[in-house]
């Protein structure tokens, strides 16, 4: 089979036990991302992931992207996108970074074709490895939610993604594990963070500001209350073809 091996021993009573496993060399992608990201921290490689990091590299950073402007944007896409493949996180950080160095709008655009092309990765291997056995001994209560989320795939998708509260390496592994469907799975990532995206970009555009004035600069305070509130009600808008569903079901 594709996607799984079947194994045969005998039971106790002799009878034949069929067991699901699969191929060792399935497992090498997800050992290579654990061991890329291992690799990171190990070389302290994270430091640079950092607002202090960005401050003390500001002008060496946008006098790179104002000599080499292709090449800055071809390294940042493959930054942004292995940092999201192997889930760390500095996500917010490099978001920032993206607004800062290339403006709100090319920068929320850079990062989500990158983050969708790192989110994909990371599922597509989880797919092929745990994601199939899980599901193979899955019990009944679980098939059940299963079969649920897959129903209203990209709703849930996109509230997962909407709403910050959900770290993103588990939005990116859950779906792989539910059975998603791949299309599914990069039109509700590459649509359910754009918002949050751009929040995080313009606060980006606004760095230089910042630098100039010796300010302090916190994360936290770009999810202020209203943006919150924000993405919390476009999360709620994206509900809405589930609970029409219910309503329709129910009369």
């Amino acid at each position: 089979m594709d996607d799984q091996r079947l194994q045969v021993s005998r039971g106790a009573t002799g009878q034949p036990v069929r067991r699901v496993g699969f191929p060792v060399k399935r497992a090498v992608p997800l050992v290579a991302l654990a061991a890329a990201a291992a690799a990171v921290f190990a070389f302290g490689l994270d430091n640079y992931l950092t607002f202090e990091a960005l401050r003390e590299n500001r002008h060496l950073l946008t006098d790179f992207v104002a000599g080499q402007a292709i090449l800055a944007v071809v390294l940042y896409l493959l930054i942004y996108a292995a940092s999201t493949a192997t889930s760390l996180p500095g996500g917010a950080i490099l978001t920032v970074a993206g607004g800062f160095l290339f403006g709100p709008w090319l920068g929320t655009a850079y990062v989500v074709v990158a983050a969708t092309l790192g989110a994909t990765v990371v599922f597509l291997i989880a797919r092929s490895t745990i994601g199939n056995i899980l599901r193979a001994k899955a019990e009944p209560a679980l098939r059940k939610m299963e079969r649920g989320f897959r129903e209203n795939a990209l709703s849930y998708l996109l509230v997962l993604r909407l709403i910050p509260l959900f770290p993103f390496w588990l939005v990116n592994l859950a779906p792989a594990l539910l059975g998603v469907p791949l299309r599914t799975y990069v039109i509700g990532t590459f649509l359910g963070i754009v918002p949050g995206t751009l929040v995080f970009a313009l606060a980006g555009a606004g760095l230089g500001n910042v630098f100039d004035t010796d300010e302090g600069f916190s994360l936290a305070s770009v999810l202020t209350p209203e943006v919150i509130a924000a993405l919390v009600g476009l999360s709620v808008l994206s509900l809405t073809p589930v609970v029409y569903k219910k309503l329709r079901a129910c009369g």
